[in-house]
């Protein structure tokens, strides 16, 4: 019986390290998962940003061009002739 209770502990102790080894590679798999995650989100953003940034640049361009031929044109319009 000493032998049989002694076996079951070992066999105890040995379930114990393996459900800890894997709980925590399991917890180091999902804490990398998650960082993979924050990863993309983060470059995802910058992305956003950056490709905002350049259509707002595009915008004022343009609006820029547009109210520096209105202004020529009402220049023109108030020389004498």
């Amino acid at each position: 019986m000493a032998s049989f209770k002694k076996s079951f502990e070992g066999l105890k102790g040995t379930s114990q390290s393996a459900v800890k080894g894997v709980t925590d590679t399991t917890v180091k798999a999902a804490q990398e998962a998650v960082q993979q995650v924050a990863d993309s989100s983060k470059e995802t953003a910058n992305t956003a940003a950056q490709e905002a940034g350049k259509q707002t640049q595009a915008a004022i361009g343009q609006v820029a061009g547009k109210a520096s031929d209105a202004i020529k044109e009402f220049g023109q319009k108030l020389e004498p002739k």
